[in-house]
């Protein structure tokens, strides 16, 4: 966040206009994986696709089942195309052939076909559909090739079996991380938190909650729980004592926080703040200790001050904390301020007597007696009496956050290496590997060039120079990010992902391990669908403030449309990549308990995905005429896999079959007056819709269509309205799921949780249901329009198309 110039005006970054690209997509509306162990049945997705073998199992049993009913000839003739026909579900275009990728429209019952295939199945194998399908319109067409293979069509033909297994456009690169022309990395976001004032940091407690703490730049410090949801009582509240201003652009502040990693056992938590002490401005690391009584809060009466170093101006102040895995504290400080480090001889930053300009190390460890820090015995400068101690490297300008690598996940390689970003001058910013005792060159040299040209000769400094540096026509304020070690997104292993605050440029390095050298690629929000999931993002707010990761290791960045320390326009969001996942339950967490004694402030999206190109999806059109291609009515509620096989009796002596779960599974915020928008929000799709019945639903999100969740809209006589919350239950809910396809409720939702819909009437209130009845208006309820809430009670629904236990 160093460096920034006066009031900018706020900025919201998206996806540039680009040609479409593949879109895999499973049928629980996620990317697709690579299964941990081969596939014994659906051999051909064993590399890449939607099935774990778990599902595989599932599938296998089902072609036992049907095959069955299956006369020899037939089963001779036809167990190829009935093989083909079940193992679709585990391609990695899953949902394009099943014509899924909206999951608040039914779901076909066959895959879609290619017209030559599906001619040469119909005229062998047809009554092989009486097994697979329960659609009674396709059965009906069984007898007129040409009706019912144009049932089983795609519209968008790229996507039919078997021609999609030969399409090169669809096959290149698959489940590699999707790049445009220019080679920019196309990735998605998460958003996670928002309102923030100037979001500084994002650190967990390593204590197996999974909570993590969010610290604004004015002096709070929140607690968020593993849900989101944020607590509304402050971990920390400094702020009275912070010096900071609304000014954009200043860099005082909270700027640091780190959980000891003993934490779990000691309670203790570390900081990093600005301060003025009697018209000085000093930079103050303090301990704190949580509070003996709520694990949510510190002991604001604990406060030590471990050290305080005085700052001469009021730029350059540093502002990391970090543990190493030796256990020691690294305090990152910056060079004093000003421009080109002007104090004395060399600058602060070659000066071994000051601490600024320094990467510190010191022992916090068992400080309860004694000396509130101790010098770790195998700091560099120990023994040379013309340095401090404390300093671990030197020669840095002001480097603004920095990692520790935890290690490829298997082999460990790469763990402890140090890594940050070091805010340049006036040419190059800069990130570099930081090891004991190096120089890392300034004042002498800014990114690999010479900046005080007299010191840059002096063959004496033997500076380290940096892994890579950028000039400022790509920025002009790094921000230092992470080594990506997460599970859920496994092509981004490896992978350095870092920003520039100013630019709002995202980038990357990968490291080539047969040069040491280390490859520059830029990270793009996806276009076309390539962020097209459920709860995913393509855009962010300019101004990167800092990156995190969580207690799993996925990583954030936080990023605002106003640098202000009081302006509430923060974001927290996750990196997210959608070329490929990991396999199911790979990536599970079960958080420990916590305690909760503030009240809970539930989590609402503000933002949302913009679409460039307005060419509607094939499925969104199909929604607009009557039910064909395949689509079951849209009455009918989508049959998972297993619904099917449970509709087929088993042959005469075959073992019980064993049941199984399925396995199938907000509003833009305003930027500033004037401020750029790149990228524009979705269109409506061409096409006028069908006459509505009375007793229709939809979800909505705010103000935008939802897809499983949102709040509940329903249609009585030519116009939509909300439900109202009193007596409303998961019976109702479960009425609404059924009417979009969903088989399942994961809960029902009050207080408005999606939004109000204040532009409506409330058209239902007291509405209670038995759970069968077709339409909400089926359900007791009072008169149509008559209602004694307001849309602050507004009702809403979480579906799903898999069962989630202890939602």
């Amino acid at each position: 966040m160093q460096g920034v110039l006066g009031a900018a005006l706020a900025l919201l970054l998206a996806a540039a206009l680009g040609p479409a690209r593949p879109h895999p997509q499973c049928l629980d509306f996620k990317p697709p994986f690579r299964p941990p162990r081969g596939l014994a049945f659906c051999r051909r997705y064993a590399e890449f696709g939607c099935c774990d073998l778990r599902r595989d199992r599932v599938l296998l049993q089902r072609f036992y089942r049907l095959s069955a009913r299956l006369d020899e000839p037939t089963y001779a003739a036809c167990a190829g195309h009935l093989q083909d026909l079940l193992c679709q579900e585990c391609s990695p275009y899953a949902a394009h052939l099943y014509d899924a990728e909206d999951p608040s429209t039914p779901v076909r019952t066959i895959p879609g076909l290619c017209q030559d295939y599906c001619l040469q199945v119909w005229q062998k194998c047809r009554s092989i559909f009486h097994y697979l399908s329960a659609d009674q319109e396709l059965i009906a067409l069984e007898n007129n090739v040409a009706k019912f293979c144009h049932y089983l069509s795609l519209e968008d033909t790229d996507y039919c079996f078997p021609h999609l297994l030969a399409n090169q456009n669809l096959n290149q690169n698959l489940g590699l991380v999707t790049a445009d022309a220019e080679g920019c990395l196309q990735l998605c976001l998460t958003e996670v938190a928002n309102g923030l004032r100037n979001p500084v940091a994002m650190v967990h407690a390593n204590d197996g909650t999974h909570r993590f703490f969010i610290a604004e730049q004015v002096g709070l410090v929140w607690t968020y729980l593993p849900s989101r949801s944020r607590l509304e009582k402050p971990f920390l509240n400094i702020s009275e004592a912070v010096l900071t201003s609304p000014w954009e652009g200043d860099e005082r502040g909270f700027l640091g926080i780190v959980f000891h990693p003993k934490f779990k056992f000691n309670g203790k938590v570390y900081v990093y703040y600005s301060v003025q002490v009697h018209y000085e401005e000093r930079i103050r690391i303090s301990e704190f200790r949580i509070s003996p009584a709520d694990m949510n809060t510190l002991d604001h009466g604990s406060e030590r001050i471990i050290l305080e170093i005085e700052e001469p101006a009021s730029n350059h102040n540093g502002g990391e904390l970090l543990f190493g895995d030796d256990g020691y504290l690294y305090i990152f400080t910056g060079d004093g301020g000003m421009a080109g480090d002007p104090f004395g001889t060399f600058g602060n930053a070659q000066n071994k007597s000051t601490l600024l300009g320094k990467v510190l190390r010191i022992d916090v460890n068992n400080n309860d007696r004694g000396p509130l820090y101790r010098i770790p015995p195998d700091n560099p400068f120990l023994n040379d009496p013309k340095a401090r101690p404390e300093i671990y490297a030197y020669g840095v300008r002001n480097m603004w956050r920095c990692s520790f690598d935890r290690g490829e996940p298997h082999t460990k390689e790469g763990k402890g290496r140090l890594f940050c970003g070091d805010v340049g001058q006036n040419k190059y910013e800069e990130i570099d590997i930081v090891e004991k005792g190096k120089n890392y060159g300034w004042r002498a040299r800014e990114g690999f060039s010479c900046y005080d040209k007299k010191l840059c000769t002096n063959s004496s400094m033997d500076d380290v120079l940096p892994i890579y540096a950028y000039p400022h026509k790509m920025g002009k304020s790094v921000t230092g990010g992470y080594v990506y070690r997460g599970c859920e997104s496994p092509n981004l292993n490896g992978l350095y992902i870092f920003g520039d605050f100013m630019s709002g440029r995202l980038m990357s390095l990968k490291e080539d391990r047969a040069t040491g050298e280390w490859r520059y690629s830029e990270i793009c929000m996806g276009t076309g669908q390539t962020c097209m999931f459920p709860g995913l993002i393509n855009n962010y707010y300019q101004y990167i403030i800092s990156f995190a990761e969580d207690e799993a290791g996925e990583l954030y960045f936080m990023s605002t449309g106003v640098p202000s320390a009081t302006a509430p326009h923060g974001v927290v969001y996750k990196v997210v990549d959608t070329s490929r996942r990991a396999p199911p339950g790979k990536c599970r967490i079960e958080p420990s308990p916590v305690k909760v004694k503030s009240k809970r402030i539930q989590f609402v999206p503000k933002e949302k995905l913009i679409m460039k190109t307005p060419t509607p999806r094939p499925q969104l059109k199909a929604m607009t005429e009557a039910p064909r291609s395949g689509r079951p009515n849209p009455g009918t509620p989508r049959m998972p896999s297993e619904d099917w096989v449970a509709q087929v009796p088993p042959p005469p002596g075959n073992r019980s079959r064993t049941s199984t779960t399925p396995a199938l599974s907000g509003r833009a915020s305003k930027p500033r007056k004037g401020a750029e928008r790149r990228g524009q929000r979705r269109k409506k799709p061409p096409g006028t819709a069908p006459p509505l019945q009375n007793g229709a639903v939809r979800l909505m999100q705010q103000q935008n269509r939802g897809q499983s969740w949102g709040r509940v809209e329903v249609y009585v006589d030519g116009e939509w309205g909300t439900v109202c919350d009193d007596g409303w239950s998961s019976l109702g809910a479960a009425v609404v799921c059924r009417q979009l396809g969903f088989p399942y409720v994961m809960r029902a939702s009050k207080k408005a949780e999606f939004g109000e819909g204040t532009s409506l009437r409330i058209l239902l209130d007291d509405v209670q249901c038995s759970g069968q009845e077709k339409t909400l208006l089926e359900c007791a309820h009072a008169d149509i329009g008559t209602h004694n809430c307001s849309h602050e009670e507004d009702a809403g629904v979480v579906c799903s198309r898999e069962e989630v236990a202890d939602w």
